[in-house]
């Protein structure tokens, strides 16, 4: 689950704080800046280092050969350096944590009486036509790679399917070609990359023929990059003509989605609601009509599905109000008393695991990045590799600077929080090896559509030693249990296990 602390008031836990003041918004252009855009002679160059007391930029000038020359004066070029003498000001700030009144969410539940259930019908009913409209956008992180996992490549491109060997890319396209179908409408999926894998990520839907999905209906962006700060304010270099470059968080991918052009598209699309996950979560369920249904009808910005902690002492973030505003809540800043609290029916209080799914309604995007993103700087402490006065590369401390797409919450009305089963929907590939990894999710995928398989009476492969049951559902034919009952599958079997198609 993605980890968080709350942000709407500075706040200081395992070196990182974060921060919110209306002339810190994200600016839309995040990586523009004021130096003209055109072949910059030294003196330009350094007389808007030294207006913006970034002088140490150019430092090692004189010793760089010519490429190393354009690429630094093209990192500079692109850096807004108004917007970093801002993010500076925070770092004067002593970042301390600050009390606050912390209330559980209201969330729709999995266990639901008589009158949720007839909610969750009409729900189910107003997202099926919302879905049949083609009304609903999908947005897609996807800027990470692979190389935890040991491959290289986009996360995106990872191997996840325990039969089919298919991509994580390719499970979520196929989810969408699967509701494109069933409504005969279209599914607009738009893709975040990074810097660093936009090129691969490309390559990868081209070579895969976008997963059968139509290429004029797939979009990719790329997410913005910000400098790292000293305890000074000054921009770290990773290399005499290299800036040190982060991403911006996936909070980034709200001001790039409207830089990029495509959130006008959205919207001239007639996109009412933009569907929102994460690329390594392959069980996630992103055209789900309950969902959908709940949101809008609720008239919700932005709503979120929530998993149960498993414990109290789960080191999750959790939805929740602080102040009576919702947003997402670091296991570290929530008080052990409200760790440990449980309800009248012995359930923990404080349980609402954040998933990273949301849905936000396109307008309400458009809202709150037309000025500037107005989300928080989240401002993580780091030992970071560098550079010294002479040049050679040491350690010091620095900070990185995020926005979090989830501290959204709190600029909208009437959010929606809906609980989901964690086998159903959340099994992340995060970590090469042990919890949250490909085994992890791999296991997850069979045992969930093993009991699909199982309750419409199909065939199973024998448990393996380790006792899973060794099958799979394409998400081109099944998202439900209830679908494949109702399916003609065909089956295929190969040396992993079986196959339904």
């Amino acid at each position: 689950m993605q980890r968080a602390p709350r942000s709407w008031k500075p706040i200081a836990l395992r070196g990182s704080f974060s921060v919110q003041e209306e002339s810190l918004s994200v600016p839309s252009q995040a990586m523009s800046t004021e130096i003209p855009q055109r072949q910059h002679s030294e003196e330009e160059l350094r007389s808007a280092c030294e207006r913006y007391d970034q002088e140490h930029l150019l430092r090692h000038w004189d010793d760089l050969d010519e490429d190393g020359r354009s690429q630094l004066a093209d990192q500079i070029r692109a850096v807004d350096l108004d917007h970093v003498q801002a993010l500076g000001r925070i770092l004067e700030r002593n970042g301390q944590a600050e009390g606050g009144h912390f209330e559980p969410p209201e969330v729709f539940p999995l266990e639901r009486d008589r009158a949720q259930q007839e909610r969750a019908r009409e729900a189910v009913a107003a997202g099926e036509e919302i879905l049949a409209r083609g009304a609903v956008g999908f947005l897609l992180v996807a800027g990470g790679q692979a190389s935890r996992l040991g491959y290289d490549g986009p996360k995106g491109a990872f191997p996840v399917g325990p039969v089919s060997g298919r991509s994580l890319f390719e499970f979520h396209a196929r989810r969408l070609l699967a509701t494109a179908r069933r409504y005969g409408t279209r599914t607009p999926f738009y893709v975040m990359t990074s810097p660093t894998n936009d090129g691969a990520t490309r390559r990868f839907f081209e070579q895969n023929e976008h997963f059968g999905l139509p290429a004029e209906d797939v979009f990719f962006f790329t997410q913005s990059m910000l400098p790292a700060l000293d305890e000074t304010g000054r921009v770290m270099m990773s290399a005499p003509d290299a800036l040190f470059l982060a991403p911006d968080g996936h909070g980034g991918v709200l001001p790039a989605l409207r830089d990029s052009g495509w959130l006008a598209d959205a919207l001239e699309r007639g996109l009412e609601h933009l569907s929102y996950f994460q690329v390594d979560n392959p069980l996630v369920r992103p055209t789900d009509p309950l969902f959908i249904g709940l949101h809008a009808l609720a008239g919700a910005g932005m709503s979120s599905k929530v998993v149960s902690k498993s414990d109290p002492d789960e080191k999750v973030g959790v939805l929740g109000k602080v102040d009576g505003r919702l947003g997402c809540i670091e296991y570290s800043d929530l008080p052990a008393d409200l760790r440990d609290a449980r309800d009248e029916n012995g359930s923990l209080l404080f349980r609402a695991g954040n998933v990273a799914v949301h849905v936000l309604r396109t307008e309400f995007v458009d809202e709150i990045t037309r000025d500037g993103l107005k989300l928080p700087w989240h401002v993580a402490r780091k030992k970071i590799r560098t550079i010294d006065e002479g040049g050679r590369e040491t350690e010091c401390t620095g900070f990185k600077f995020e926005a979090f797409v989830f501290d959204a919450l709190g600029f909208s009305t009437d959010c929606v929080t809906l609980e989901v089963a964690r086998e159903r929907e959340f099994s992340p590939v995060k970590n090469a090896d042990g919890g949250d990894s490909p085994e992890t999710a791999r296991r997850s995928l069979c045992d969930l559509h093993a009991s699909w398989a199982r309750a419409a009476g199909l065939e199973l492969p024998p448990a393996g030693e380790d006792g899973v049951v060794c099958v799979e559902v394409d998400p081109l034919l099944a998202d439900t249990a209830d679908d494949l009952a109702a399916a003609e599958p065909r089956l295929i079997r190969n040396e992993n296990g079986l196959l339904y198609e």
